[in-house]
């Protein structure tokens, strides 16, 4: 699509991934602005992991940021998209989370979420050591995996609505995506070596981004909800 072909398009996904969440953050039934300081303090919490790895993975080439889609602006090899994308991708997110729990008063996943967790967790513990010699898999599938054993231990009782969050934001994420790795473009604003990911894509975006996504989201949760765990029992 012509009109995608800009410097400025990483930052018009962006902006388009907020515009919805920013103007209804004010909307008197899911009032999201004020959830906004717990929400930051997540944010930032989860930018001290991600950005020192998203720099030590572009140094070492397991991706790389294509300039004409993006402003040339850069701190620390990064794309300044690539450090709002880190802000303005969870705000949206957590937007998702917020109108779900208002519509949707029931935590429907609450009984599959621990079982399912665990599962996923050792599922990517395992692949990790399969594709130790790939560096993207091996170290989202270690950290995701790690991570989400931890949340399985202390059973938050948001886990369920997190979930369901997660699983109704893939749309948005095969869109905001699958655009930065290079669908309706003529090539990604993210590009990937090919030798440091598995090679399975959904449509064009690696499959090790979903869990990196995971991840991130499951980072800035511990923080937005705190530690409100139930019993195991």
């Amino acid at each position: 699509m012509e009109f995608l072909e800009t410097k400025h398009l990483y930052f018009y996904v962006l902006i388009f991934a907020l515009s919805y969440p920013l103007a209804q953050s004010f909307e008197h039934r899911i009032t999201y602005y004020r959830k906004w300081k717990k929400l930051f303090a997540g944010i930032a919490a989860m930018m001290v992991v991600f950005i020192p790895w998203d720099i030590w993975f572009t140094d070492y080439g397991v991706w790389w940021f294509n300039h004409d889609y993006t402003s040339g602006l850069r701190i620390f090899l990064l794309p300044i998209e690539e450090w709002l994308f880190f802000i303005l991708i969870p705000f949206a997110c957590f937007f998702i989370y917020e109108v779900l729990n208002y519509f949707v008063k029931k935590d429907v996943l609450r009984q599959f979420a621990r079982p399912f967790l665990t599962v996923l967790s050792l599922s990517l513990l395992v692949a990790s050591v399969i594709f130790v010699d790939k560096l993207y898999p091996f170290v989202t599938f270690l950290a995701t995996g790690i991570l989400g054993l931890v949340t399985v231990y202390f059973n938050p009782k948001w886990l369920g609505r997190f979930l369901l969050m997660y699983f109704v934001s893939l749309i948005p994420f095969l869109l905001v995506n699958g655009i930065l790795t290079g669908s309706l473009i003529q090539s990604p604003v993210v590009n990937y070596n090919p030798d440091e990911i598995i090679g399975f894509r959904i449509i064009t975006i690696p499959f090790e981004d979903s869990i990196y996504n995971l991840m991130m989201l499951l980072m800035v949760m511990w923080v937005y909800k705190g530690f409100e765990t139930e019993s195991n029992t």
